[in-house]
């Protein structure tokens, strides 16, 4: 069975021109968080257990941690992170994992949370909410 190191990930956003460029920096990724939503369908008939049918799925969202660069393309307020959470605009992300796995999806980032810890790396924790169905090949 293949074991994989997490260190190989990487995070890119759509470049414009067919490829991804890749954030810079990045440490922690979680996501995406799959889900769906339950109608429930209860009735008397049920024998007292409730009863559901699945509703709207959910792509969820892709959270992750930068070494913060406030200067740097992938960071800053006019082409990186903040820039992209100021504008609200939905692009084209790629998680590519080891073993050749790669997430596409649509998603906006939806928080960006610099820390400046007395004695430690200035970072960021960021959000990027999914946009419809991610792809997983």
């Amino acid at each position: 069975m293949p074991k994989y190191s997490g260190y190989d990930a990487q995070l890119g956003v759509d470049d414009g021109a067919g490829g991804y460029t890749t954030v810079a920096q990045v440490r922690d990724i979680s996501g995406p968080g799959l889900g769906t939503d339950t109608i429930e369908t209860s009735d008397r008939d049920g024998g007292g257990w409730k009863e559901f049918l699945g509703g709207l799925a959910d792509g969820g969202e892709v959270t992750f941690d930068v070494l913060y660069d406030p200067a740097g393309a992938t960071h800053n307020a006019t082409t990186g992170l903040v820039g992209m959470l100021a504008s609200k605009a939905v692009k084209s992300w790629q998680l590519a994992l080891p073993g050749s796995v790669n997430w596409t999806f649509d998603g906006l980032v939806t928080g960006f949370d610099p820390k400046a810890p007395l004695n430690d790396a200035l970072t960021a924790d960021v959000t990027i909410k999914i946009s419809g169905q991610p792809t997983l090949a």
